[in-house]
């Protein structure tokens, strides 16, 4: 390499750690003017949207508002045809959705994907495994630090009692909380649960509302959901999306009196 080439590189090199400095000062996760067409339809449209560390965010809207093409893009599923994401400084834009997720970004979808014939305790043993591995379980690898981490998910998602339980026989809700104890134990800096409450009974719907504040602080949350008392008791800020941009944000009061928010989506009370 020339003395041109490496002082280029040495220059590029302090930009992009000034940059990461600069962001990481600033938010968690930026996405900036996000725009993606699925042939002619704009499944976002110059979508902005910014986290800070250990935030709580909801994020509502119609069907077709864009949601979930927003957390494929954050995951790498989707490549934008314009905009930026960064994470901690760094774009994520052409990134792999492994190499996305190992630098910390965690997502849950709508359907548990648990191993039902394995236990609550060695679904959670593969999750904090490291390399993640079958084989991990059956060499019993797992050491100490591990075993604790194990039992305090297992105590955080209430699943302490069903140890040695298939996975298969618990609730739908109790499935719900291993996978999200199972993301956890993975320990990312940013959590995407899509429509965690969906098919949960009224109790079940508040003890993940309660589960899911609890993780914030540690971690940052985005949550996507259309119960709105849901919504609401998780006491966070919300995005509403409606045509693949930001419509609003704020906190649900805000929210619930927002002229545009009512008219696409909240609609108005019957008289």
């Amino acid at each position: 390499m020339n003395k041109k080439n490496k002082s280029l590189l040495s220059m590029s090199s302090k930009v992009n750690s000034n940059l990461s400095k600069s962001f990481q000062g600033e938010n968690l996760l930026s996405l900036e003017n996000i725009t993606v067409s699925f042939e002619g339809f704009l499944a976002l449209n110059k979508l902005n949207l910014n986290l800070k560390k250990g935030e709580l965010r909801a994020v509502i809207g119609p069907n077709g508002a864009g949601k979930t093409t927003f957390l494929d893009v954050i995951t790498g599923k989707v490549k934008p045809s314009k905009g930026e994401v960064f994470f901690k400084g760094e774009s994520l834009i052409g990134k792999k959705e492994h190499k996305i997720a190992r630098l910390g970004v965690g997502r849950k979808f709508q359907s548990p994907r648990v191993f039902e014939n394995l236990t609550v305790k060695e679904n959670l043993e593969l999750s904090v495994s490291n390399p993640k591995s079958p084989f991990n379980l059956i060499k019993k690898v797992i050491n100490h630090e591990q075993q604790d981490q194990i039992e305090q998910l297992m105590k955080i998602v209430n699943l302490l009692n069903k140890t040695n339980s298939k996975a298969g026989s618990l609730s739908h809700g109790q499935k719900q909380w291993l996978e999200i104890a199972m993301l956890v134990g993975q320990k990312p800096d940013l959590m995407l649960v899509d429509e965690p409450v969906a098919g949960l009974t009224d109790e079940e719907t508040d003890l993940t509302a309660d589960l899911l504040k609890s993780l914030s602080g540690e971690t940052t949350v985005v949550v996507i959901d259309h119960d709105m008392e849901f919504i609401r008791r998780l006491d966070s800020n919300v995005s509403v999306l409606n045509q693949g941009t930001v419509l609003c944000e704020g906190t649900m009061e805000t929210i619930q009196n927002d002229k545009k928010v009512i008219d696409v989506y909240l609609g108005r009370p019957e008289e």
